[in-house]
Formats: C-alpha cells, structure tokens, sequence
C-alpha cells in the first residue's frame, strides 16, 4: 500500500521522481493469462471502462452495503468522469463509482497494484468490501498493493467520493466567504477524472527514478537514481540497466548493469551513463530525451521497464535577468485550466491537444499552467513544444489561521511532494510555486514558505522556488514581505480591474523595483474579467487595450523576465460572473467556453510575436511590382518576448487578386542571431493585385510572426507615377 494510503504516515520527501510512466506497455486481459511466471514482464490492465455511478446526498453508501454490493439504481459510465456535467452539475457531497473485474494472472511472487491517476477530490476504496486505502488532493496520482486482497474470479471494487470544500481541504478556498458561499474560484468536479489500471509485476518493480542531467565541454552527463521494491521473498540478484535516446529515437548511450540486492524491499540505485554531443533543450529547439530504464531477473529476464523525458538545460537568474543555456531569455504566456463544458475536469487528449495548438498559436513559452498539478499529457507537450512551466499545488487565498493549521500543512507537503514525484524530470519545469494570493507574510505564512522551501529542497534540490502574490499590487514593503527569501518574485496584479485604474500599475512596479532590488519578477497573472464592462464586447475591448497598454509596460522593464496573462478560456465558477447570475462561466479568456476566439486573441498573438517579418517592393518604370525583399529579425532584448530563435523555417506566398498562387518559398534559418534577408524577382510581373504572406515557423511547424502585405496599384491607367509605385497596404494579423 502507498505511503498515504489507510493506517500509513503522509509522505515524506524522496529523492525520486516520478512514480507514473512505470509501465512501457499496454495488454490485455488475454495476453496476461498467457503470460509464463518465468520472466514476466510489468503488465499495465486498463481499467476505465464499464463502471457504475450513483450520488449519495445522506452519505449512506457504507452503511447500506455499498462497499461489498452495487445498490439497486446506477448510472452506466466510462471513466475519466466527473458528476458535474448534466444532471449532477452542481452536485457538492458524496459519489461512489463501482466496477467488477476477473482477477489478473500473478506470477510467483509477484505483486498486483491498483491506479488512480487522480480523483478529485477525497476518496476512500473498497475491494470485495473492505477499504484498501484513502487519499486525499484532487490533481494527483496514487496506488495500491491488492495483490492479498483480489479474489481468484470476480473481484468488486468500489470508490467513495467526496468534492465538498472544508476549511482544511486543498484547493485551499477563500475563507472570508465563510460560513457561507464556500467555493474554489474554479468549479468542484467530482470524479474519477483520469485513468484507472491494475499494474502487474514480477518479484521486483522500478517504482521511479530522478534523473540529473548537465553538459560539459559539449557531452552530456545523465545520472539517475533508481528506486527498486522487491516484493519480499524474492530471490537472486537483479541488475538494472539505463538507456538513453535521443530526440530523433536513437540509442545514444547505455550504461553498464548494477546490481540490485533483492533481499532488499527498497533500493535506490544510482545509474551514471554519457552521451556525446548533448543537444540543449531550449524553447525554440525543445531537444527531448527519454531515459528508459530496464529491470532484469538472474536469469538476465527482464522483468520491468521504466521511461521518462528529461532534456540537458540550464535555467539560471543573474543581476535580476532570466538565463537559459546561459542566453538570457524574457518570455510570455497565459494561464488555462483543465476543464471544458462536455468533460469538465475529466479532459480527453484531443480537447488537451486542441486548447494547447491553440496555446501554441498564441506563441506561449512560459506558464503557470494554473492552480493544480497538469495531466502528463500537457507536461509531456510543453516539454515537446518549449513552453517552460511553473507548476502549483492549490493553496489558494489561505489566510493566516489556515496557515498555522498542522494538518492543511501536512496535507500541502503531501501534494507537493506527489506532484514533485510525478513530474520532476520534465525538462519544461523551471520552477514550483507553493501557493497563489494567500496570506504569506504573516508569520505563519512565512512558517508554511520556510517548511515547503526546505521540503523542496530536500525533494528536488536545484530547481527554484516561488508563490503567486497579490499584496505587492497594494504595496507591501520588502520589510513585511514574504517575497524577500524568493527565488524569483511572481506577481498577480490586475490593474484596471481589482486594483483600481490602469494608471496605477507604473507606480506599483516602480514601487516594487526599488523594494526588492536584487530580485527579477514575472507577473504572474493580468488581465481583465467581464464584470468591468456593460457587456461581454466591450469587456474584451478592455482586454486588448490591457494586453497591448501593459505588455509594452513589462518591456520597458528588463527586470521583468515574464508575463502570463489570465487566460486562455472562460471557466466555470459561482464567482466573478455578471450580475444576477449564480453560476456560470466567468468572462475572462480569449476564446470563450465555447473555443469561439475573441478578439483578444488576436491581440495576444500579435502582441507576443517573438520575431518580426517584413516585405518590400521594388517597382519598375511602369508603376508596376518586379520584386520583393523579405525581412527577419529576432526581437531584441528590450523586447518581451525575446529568446534566440535558431531551427525556424522563413516562408512565403504570393498571390495574385483572384487568390492564385503565382510564387512560394522558403528558407531554413539555422540561426536569427543577425536579421535574414531574402529578395526574389517576380516571375511575371504586369500584375496590379498582389498579396505577399509571409511566415516564421518553428521546428514543430507552430508559427512565430506572420505578416501580409498587398500591393495594390493606384492607377489603373498604366500611368507612371512612381511615389505611388511604392503604396503599400499590410494586413497584419491582430489589427
């Protein structure tokens, strides 16, 4: 059973990272009965189909015998699920979901486990009547050892659910509601909300690993520590072997065996291995390696297989700049959270897939994806498309009783090392924020900063360490702030909405500049809800004018290294929304709940382009266009965003006024380090209709800055006049 599961102590910190990813392979039910015991490999038995649901508003379930038999009326579902949707849509309280299931094929010595990927919010499980275990925390995942508890045949499993908020439970709510209207800014759903398998083993398992990686002289060195349980019992000596692969798929390295004794129930196994010609991980060319480690019997069988990414980078802050790689970078982004009307919580990759093509059409390359631990589809995006991430566990708007409560404290070092865990090798992950808009510079504010610091420093040593705050936009003073043993300062601010006229927003940043002089800042959150206007039309009309006024705002100051912009989409609240509604989706996003884009969108993506394209025309003695230049440059450092771009694609069309293709182009650009220019002559020229689109892609094919221009002659007599030959009229995107 899992350290915080029933009669077992909350975590403690590891070392180790993470505890997902332990399974290489998917198969079925049939595959494990024909599995041999001899060299049984670690088998993954996807349990997310054919569960049965029902609410339990009297908190009856254990007491009518739930636990041991399904009751008389439930639902048909499938999980990842939540009740919220439909029916049960406001449902706060108790929910159970139940399932049977044959007992998988255990080898000798073997062991059964049973995974959940994250329910929301306290759960407690059942098999064949008795509880196995608890836990509590929304966004994360847990397990249990059954392999005593299954029956041979049928097995029954059933899940007790409860998403109502308490005065301890995280996500920490805003307790100047109390004692009535206690909700989280975001909407509670219940559920099973990911996956849900059985994983069998052998006599021996890789639980995880964490993996430290660093270059030198342009060869990367990879040193992970391997945490081996062996059920006990087991026999002989194992070896566990590591693999490197590199981003295009091939073996890079691999290290020689160490030798695990498996009288041991645990181990943790340090693995050195070294790869030449380390490709850097970096936002415009994200090289993702992954680590697969191998677990073999005596028998040299091999038993268990573990792979995680992780990438060669180095994130660094200096004289109160970011550096990446040593480069110094300044980026942008915006906030989403994981919910959409037809799943709410319990999200499907495509819906991940499609917010985040949008995200990465807004040009986002840093977040603090939102208030909770992500789905490791979204990690594992970001680490492929250079999106550096700030993860957060939800304490949030805890005041100063709530920090000085033992077990909400306990309780956030358990999420904070779960997450921690699960997610440490992403090469995305910069830093961790231990909580958003609480009540951090009271003194058991400040007792909760130096327990989590010290926790995650003991748990992933290296990485930095910060928290959202609200108090400096009403200008607490370096004297009274938490803020002063940051790693870096994230700052919430919302000026020209919660915190009073926009004009406010310069003092409040020249404020802080001279408070916290040894300190580089990212704002953390801006932006602007629907409630600050008539209607939800002229409330985005604000939104532009807040993106455009106070993102040239943050340039003007180089020691803001990021800005993160609150957010991608409206979400579902009983906060924040317009007048006379009770709940609803608040306005908030640039697209709105139902992914229609708003014009906002298009400001963020022109306003956040990290480069700038540009055309010319050149024109002959009859007025007429015979060729063009194209232009590329890299934004400045000035400039936010800014990062070396290098691995992009310059592209461009021209088209004549019926939108046919006359000409095409492209050219790799290795490097923008110095603007690229490329001219071309106009295969036919006579035209008086032209359109020139020209585009800078990423490796991954996501644009970086676009531009349109249309040549259109004035005088269609074919007269010369030559400071005509020169109009141009450009259709840039966001205008």
């Amino acid at each position: 059973m899992m350290p915080n599961s029933q009669n077992a102590p909350l975590l403690q910190a590891s070392p180790f990272a993470p505890l997902w990813k332990r399974v290489a392979w998917k198969t079925t039910f049939l595959a494990l009965l024909l599995s041999a015991a001899s060299g049984f490999a670690s088998t993954r038995v996807d349990l997310n189909q054919d569960w049965h649901f029902r609410t339990d508003p009297a908190s009856e379930g254990v007491a009518s015998g739930w636990t041991a038999k399904l009751p008389a009326t439930t639902e048909p579902v499938h999980v990842p699920h939540t009740w919220n949707i439909g029916a049960h849509d406001d449902y706060e309280g108790v929910a159970w979901y139940f399932r049977s299931v044959v007992a998988p094929t255990v080898p000798a010595h073997g062991r059964v486990e049973l995974h959940f990927d994250a329910t929301f919010y306290k759960s407690r499980v059942f098999l064949n009547g008795k509880q196995i275990g608890q836990h509590e925390g929304g966004h994360t995942a847990y397990w249990f050892d059954v392999t005593g508890s299954l029956h041979a045949g049928l097995n029954y499993i059933a899940v007790e659910l409860d998403n109502r908020p308490t005065y301890s439970s995280i996500p920490g709510l805003a307790m100047k509601l109390a004692p009535q209207n206690i909700w989280y800014d975001w909407w509670h759903y219940g559920g099973i909300v990911r996956d849900v398998y059985f994983t069998v083993s052998d006599s021996a398992l890789i639980r995880r690993q964490r993996i430290v990686a660093a270059t030198a002289s342009g060869a990367g060195q990879v040193t992970t520590t391997v945490l081996v349980e062996a059920v006990p019992g087991a026999k002989g000596p194992l070896h566990v072997t590591a693999q490197a692969i590199a981003p295009d798929g091939s073996t890079v390295a691999t290290s020689p065996a160490v030798t695990v004794d498996a009288a041991k129930t645990s181990s943790a196994v340090p693995v050195s291995l070294n790869v030449p010609a380390a490709l850097l991980w970096s936002v415009s060319q994200p090289n993702v390696y992954s680590l697969r480690l191998e677990l073999a019997n005596a028998a040299g069988e091999v038993i268990d297989t573990k792979t995680d990414n992780f990438g060669f980078r180095t994130f660094a802050i200096d004289q109160r700049h970011l550096f990446l790689n040593g480069e110094r970078i300044r980026l942008s982004g915006m906030t989403r959270h994981e919910e959409s009307p037809n799943e709410g919580l319990a999200e499907t990759a495509g819906t991940m897939l499609h917010d985040w093509r949008d995200l990465s059409e807004l040009h986002v390359t840093l977040t603090r994806p939102v208030h909770y631990p992500q789905n490791d589809f979204i990690l594992d995006y970001a680490d492929r498309h250079g999106i550096v991430l700030i993860p957060e566990i939800p304490i949030w708007q805890w005041d100063e009783k709530q920090f000085g409560k033992a077990e909400g404290v306990a309780l956030a070092k358990q999420m904070m090392t779960e997450m921690i865990e699960q997610d440490g090798n992403h090469p995305s992950i910069m830093a961790w924020s231990i909580s958003n808009e609480s009540s951090m510079s009271t003194p058991t504010g400040k007792a909760y900063r130096d327990e989590m610091m010290a926790l995650i420093h003991k748990v992933d040593p290296g990485r930095f360490i910060t928290w959202a705050d609200n108090e400096l936009s009403y200008g607490i003073t370096a004297a009274t702030s938490a803020d002063t043993k940051a790693d870096f300062i994230m700052m919430n601010q919302y000026y020209g909405a919660w915190n009073g006229p926009e004009e406010g927003l310069g003092l409040v940043l020249d404020r802080a500049e001279r408070e916290f002089p040894d300190k580089m800042f990212i704002i953390s959150e801006f932006g602007t809800p629907g409630v600050f206007a008539h209607n939800s039309v002229d409330a985005d009309k604000l939104r532009v004018h807040i993106i455009e006024s106070q993102m040239a705002a943050f340039a003007k100051r180089d020691w803001i290294g990021g800005a993160i912009f609150w957010c991608y989409a409206d979400y579902k609240s009983h906060r924040n929304l317009w007048p006379g509604n009770l709940q609803g989706y608040v306005d908030h996003g640039v697209v709105d709940e139902k992914w229609q884009r708003r014009p906002s969108f298009d400001a963020w993506k022109h306003t956040t382009e990290s480069a700038a394209v540009n055309g010319t025309w050149t024109a002959g003695l009859d007025g007429l266009p015979v060729s063009y230049e194209i232009t590329a440059t890299q934004n400045a450092i000035t400039q936010l965003p800014s990062f070396a771009i290098r691995g992009y694609q310059l592209t461009w069309e021209l088209r004549d006024g019926a939108n046919k293709l006359l000409q095409s182009g492209s050219k790799p650009v290795p490097d923008l380090v110095a603007p690229l220019t490329v001219s071309e002559r106009i295969e036919k020229g006579g035209r008086t209709d032209l359109t020139l689109t020209i585009k800078l892609r990423d490796g991954r094919g996501d644009t970086a800055a676009e531009k349109t221009l249309t040549y259109i002659r004035l005088d269609p007599g074919g007269q010369n006049f030559p400071d005509m030959s020169q109009e141009l009229k450009e259709q840039s995107k966001g205008k």
